[in-house]
């Protein structure tokens, strides 16, 4: 089931629905840039470029998750990554979390 969040984004009402994991991600992605929940979805939104909002929100949560354990073993899944979605990439291919 997902849960939506309600964010102000460069001035506009808009709410995001993940599933409750990713949002316990985020939540750790956010404290760990000293961020808070409001400020992480604003600087995923200035990054995301074309990308879903929701799509973008669950990329950086999957990149925090999946150094923490592997997520897909030889299945020949390919990974998603910033790069892969049109993002910027930085280092792994993952754009998310930015410090100032």
């Amino acid at each position: 089931m997902l849960k939506k969040r309600s964010v102000s984004l460069s001035g506009h009402a808009t709410s995001v629905a993940l599933e409750p994991a990713f949002w316990a991600v985020l939540d750790q992605v956010a404290a760990a840039a000293g961020l808070s929940q409001a400020g992480l979805m604003k600087r995923i939104d200035e990054r995301r470029g074309r990308t879903p909002l929701a799509s973008a929100c669950r990329l950086p949560a999957q990149a925090r998750a999946s150094r923490r354990r592997p997520v897909f073993r030889r299945t020949g899944v390919r990974r998603l990554t910033a790069a892969r979605v049109g993002a910027s990439s930085g280092p792994e291919g993952v754009t998310w979390p930015m410090k100032n």
